[in-house]
């Protein structure tokens, strides 16, 4: 079983996999934020946003290679996908990357993503922006301090694009504002309870 756990900056996707990987025994495989580029990228966006995302690139093409050879349950915080279909077209978007940056990022993104398993089901972390600012101050990171929030709002709505219209697979979406998990063990035994259910719907469809 391959679980993916998709969702804004500031959703909570790294605690959930923590937790659930705890709860249900799955191998976690988190998202490797020791890009080089990370500090510079959020003083100067339109700079290094393609560095930027060039390098998150190789890192999770590294990643996918391991989940792809491991023979465990797995859940993995964020997937290659919302990289391309949310970040770097919201980038795009913003004019804080370039037209011909972006094609030639697109370019390298299709010819890994072809060979990529999709994850058995993605659970997509849902959030309002007040929410997701509440969140990202929260746990601190001295980087992320100055994200505006018209910068969070197009990542929502092309999450939401992506999830609606563009993904092909199952997705479970958790609406964050309303199950606070990481402080309320009543609301992770609610959503672990959804995400299990769809777990078994997932492995009764294998077995037809």
């Amino acid at each position: 079983m391959y679980i993916a756990v998709s969702g804004n900056i500031g959703s909570g996707k790294t605690s959930l996999v923590e937790m659930l990987s705890q709860r249900l025994g799955y191998e976690p495989f988190f998202e490797r934020i020791d890009n080089p580029y990370l500090d510079s990228f959020y003083q100067d966006m339109a700079r290094w946003s393609f560095n930027l995302q060039m390098s998150f690139l190789s890192k999770k093409t590294v990643q996918i290679n391991e989940i792809m050879r491991s023979t465990h349950n797995i859940i993995q915080d964020r997937t290659i996908f919302e990289e391309a279909y949310v970040f770097v077209r919201n980038l795009n978007r913003m004019g804080l990357m370039t037209t011909q940056d972006y094609e030639l990022y697109m370019s390298f993104f299709d010819l890994l993503s072809g060979n990529i398993r999709l994850p058995d089901l993605i659970v997509y972390l849902k959030a309002s922006i007040p929410t997701l600012i509440s969140q990202i101050r929260r746990r601190g990171r001295e980087y992320e301090m100055g994200i505006e929030p018209e910068y969070l709002e197009g990542l929502n709505t092309l999450y939401d694009d992506w999830i609606n219209n563009l993904y092909p697979g199952r997705v479970l979406t958790i609406d964050v504002d309303e199950y606070d998990f990481v402080l309320s063990k009543e609301h992770f035994d609610i959503i672990t309870d959804k995400i299990t259910a769809e777990i078994e719907a997932v492995e009764k469809s294998k077995n037809r």
